[in-house]
């Protein structure tokens, strides 16, 4: 979005919420219990990579070669995997916020909370321009494992299937933040970083001043 921070302002945006980046989970948290069209997708995502693992487990069951402690040790496998599929995410998410037009990106990361996330310092992104990067990691990762699954043996599609198990749940932050977007409905709602006071901060202006 070819605006500034400090032009919000004046170009009518409100200051909606502001996001500290140390109590993002709760903010998730909240967001995702809005009734959107994003909290509802991600709950049946989440659904369909779990119906898929264990419809993979009576499949396989129902086979006379099939092991079930085997399949458990490689649906393990994709649980670990996932979480090293983290920084690649982040990556996507940079390389999102570059295709729009940002110019200082950066992580951030905490250990302990377990949360992980790229950062546009002082770029402003409209609701599309973020719906491509919160997107964007879930819909390339999600779609390499979808092929792969075409192409796995029988013990490592437990593998692929517990990644993509993992990782669809790993994107609660952005399913929730594309959440937050939706519930304002009568507002076009713009954000952006502030990299150094390690703050998001929301703006929204009424739709009918934008038309």
């Amino acid at each position: 979005m070819q605006i500034k921070p400090e032009e919000l302002s004046a170009n009518g945006y409100q200051v909606l919420d502001s996001l500290g980046h140390q109590d993002i989970i709760p903010f998730i948290r909240a967001s995702m219990k809005k009734k959107t069209v994003f909290s509802l997708l991600y709950n049946v995502f989440n659904l369909i990579a779990a119906l898929m693992i264990v419809v993979a487990f009576l499949y396989n069951y129902s086979l006379n070669n099939f092991n079930v402690w085997n399949g458990l040790t490689y649906l393990s496998y994709g649980l670990a995997i996932a979480f090293g599929l983290v920084p690649i995410h982040e990556y996507i998410h940079v390389l999102a916020y570059k295709s729009q037009g940002a110019i200082h990106t950066s992580y951030d990361a905490n250990l302990k909370k377990f949360y992980f996330m790229a950062i546009a310092d002082q770029f402003v992104a409209n609701k599309k321009e973020f719906q491509i990067v919160a997107l964007a990691p879930f819909t390339v990762i999600s779609g390499i494992l979808v092929i792969l699954l075409l192409f796995s043996g029988q013990y490592w599609t437990f593998t692929i299937l517990g990644v993509l198990l993992t990782h669809t749940a790993f994107c609660s932050g952005d399913f929730g933040l594309l959440s937050y977007f939706q519930s304002q409905k009568e507002m076009d709602v713009v954000t952006y970083d502030d990299k150094k006071n390690g703050i998001s901060y929301f703006y929204g202006k009424d739709k009918s001043l934008t038309q």
